[in-house]
């Protein structure tokens, strides 16, 4: 996919390099030559750019371009007028950051089709994880129901699925199992890969570096990351 993202701060950089290592085309824009110089050997294309002037904001590759990310944190003035702007020229998909509620209020009236805010985003899963011992993340599916990542208690390791048989004991869903790799992106830079088993059998062996993405109750969870590892 194709993607532009205005504005590099921290967020919006991080976001721009991690999309760039998944292998989809991303064009970085900020108006600071600063900001430009230390993303453009990380992305597909960088360009020190005004995103508040109409003008400018038309010389982008807009019609190729599936997705605008509108990533301005500071400056919340320069991220409803660049909205507004990438808007008016029909834009495919706009998401947009919201840093407090007014700003919301206002880019959610200029019609985005997806509102962000990653600083609560971030801490609502630091929580969690803070909250839970041994997780290493984690995904609220409702106030009683979440999705965790937590690597295998030790007393599992060399035990197969059915053996385990942690459904029946904490009435827990095991969805997959990952292992941390390592992996060269296009520009020759090893980077943290997940290897993904898919749906695992009932023979599916545990290792002891597996890390089980689980499903189920909180206080399930709880009780089995209560167990000795």
């Amino acid at each position: 996919m194709k993607y532009i993202i205005v504005g590099m701060g921290n967020f919006g950089s991080y976001l721009a390099k991690r999309l760039t290592d998944l292998g989809h085309e991303v064009v970085g824009v900020d108006n600071s030559e600063t900001k430009i110089d230390q993303i453009k050997d990380h992305v597909t294309f960088a360009v020190v750019l005004n995103a508040t002037d109409q003008h400018a904001v038309n010389t982008l590759p807009m019609k190729d371009s599936d997705v605008i990310v509108i990533a301005i944190g500071e400056d919340v003035g320069a991220s409803i007028l660049a909205t507004a702007i990438f808007k008016q020229l029909k834009a495919k998909r706009i998401i947009g950051r919201a840093i407090n509620a007014l700003h919301e209020t206002v880019i959610r009236a200029i019609g985005v089709d997806e509102i962000i805010h990653p600083e609560e985003e971030t801490a609502e899963r630091l929580a969690k994880r803070l909250q839970l011992k041994g997780v290493i993340d984690s995904l609220e599916i409702s106030d009683d129901y979440n999705i965790v990542e937590v690597k295998v208690p030790k007393r599992y390791v060399g035990m197969t699925v059915a053996e385990a048989n942690i459904r029946r004991e904490f009435s827990l869903n095991i969805m997959t199992t990952i292992k941390e790799k390592e992996k060269t992106n296009l520009l020759g830079l090893k980077l943290p890969h997940r290897e993904v088993a898919g749906v695992i059998s009932a023979d599916y062996v545990f290792e002891e570096e597996d890390i089980l993405l689980i499903f189920g109750k909180i206080k399930n969870i709880q009780d089995f990351l209560n167990l000795e590892n």
